[in-house]
């Protein structure tokens, strides 16, 4: 009997258009309602995960930034922040700056860059948040805690030559993941969905056998592998598909739904 269902959301419950469907806000409710509870885990900010917390009515820790912050769904209080030390990011800001990689920096609700351009503007259309152009360097100089996540921007082939070179260097200091092909998220060395799921599961004392995680991409790899079931919607990464113990519809064809209906509520069809 599943207890706790964790859903990304960029590609598996939002569909093409950022926006949950019908079907999916149905079978969430009716899980809801059945007395499962269901959580959001993304790498998203929280800012941008929070207005589909409330359309769902989620009033459940969600996990946001791959798990570096989480809040409570309906208030928004900060439940839970591990942050890149403040000196560790400068040193990586100042590497990715040489490079003329393009950098996002996130710190709690804000995001930063130190050139606006059209990585900037794709994202900002996509989380439905600003980007603030400024000197990143001096941002984070007057945060004498750290940041929740360092986001590199680029075409694929480049961007897999830098994460490469960057995990050599900072192999042990931080996490590596990505949400998308264009995409290289570095956070805290302790941060992913996994580690955030398995401490929301504790709280309420509920057992991996007795949780469903769904996802698409890399930065769901550590909470599918934790869940008792581990399911890829249809448009995942085949390395998510291969440690998934489920294969659900895409996420523009209600795949979060259809897994709840079959998986949770046991319905077929």
């Amino acid at each position: 009997m599943i207890k706790l269902v964790a859903t990304d959301l960029d590609d598996t419950l939002l569909n093409h258009e950022w926006k949950i469907s019908s079907r999916n806000i149905n079978a969430i409710r009716q899980a809801v309602e059945n007395g499962v509870k269901v959580t959001l885990a993304t790498g998203r900010m929280a800012i941008s995960t929070r207005k589909y917390a409330r359309e769902l009515g989620l009033d459940v820790p969600i996990i946001t930034y791959h798990g570096a912050l989480i809040e409570q769904g309906l208030s928004g209080e900060v439940l839970y922040r591990k942050v890149v030390p403040t000196d560790l990011a400068s040193d990586i800001v100042e590497n990715l700056l040489k490079r003329a990689v393009h950098t996002h920096i996130f710190i709690k609700d804000r995001v930063f860059t130190q050139k606006t351009n059209k990585y900037s503007d794709f994202y900002c259309k996509m989380a439905g948040v600003q980007v603030e152009e400024k000197d990143i360097l001096k941002v984070l100089e007057k945060e004498p805690e750290g940041l929740e996540k360092i986001l590199c921007i680029g075409e694929e082939s480049a961007l897999k030559q830098t994460a490469e070179e960057l995990r050599e260097i900072y192999k042990d200091r931080l996490h590596f993941t990505s949400s998308k092909p264009y995409f290289f998220d570095m956070v805290d060395k302790d941060v992913n969905k996994g580690t955030a799921l398995k401490a929301l599961s504790e709280q309420y004392g509920i057992l991996p056998h007795e949780i469903m995680a769904i996802g698409d991409s890399i930065n769901d790899t550590e909470m599918i592998t934790f869940a008792g079931l581990g399911v890829a919607v249809e448009n995942a990464h085949p390395n998510i598909k291969k440690i998934a113990t489920h294969i659900t519809a895409s996420n523009n064809q209600d795949g979060v739904a259809r897994a709840i209906e079959k998986l949770v509520l046991n319905r077929e069809g």
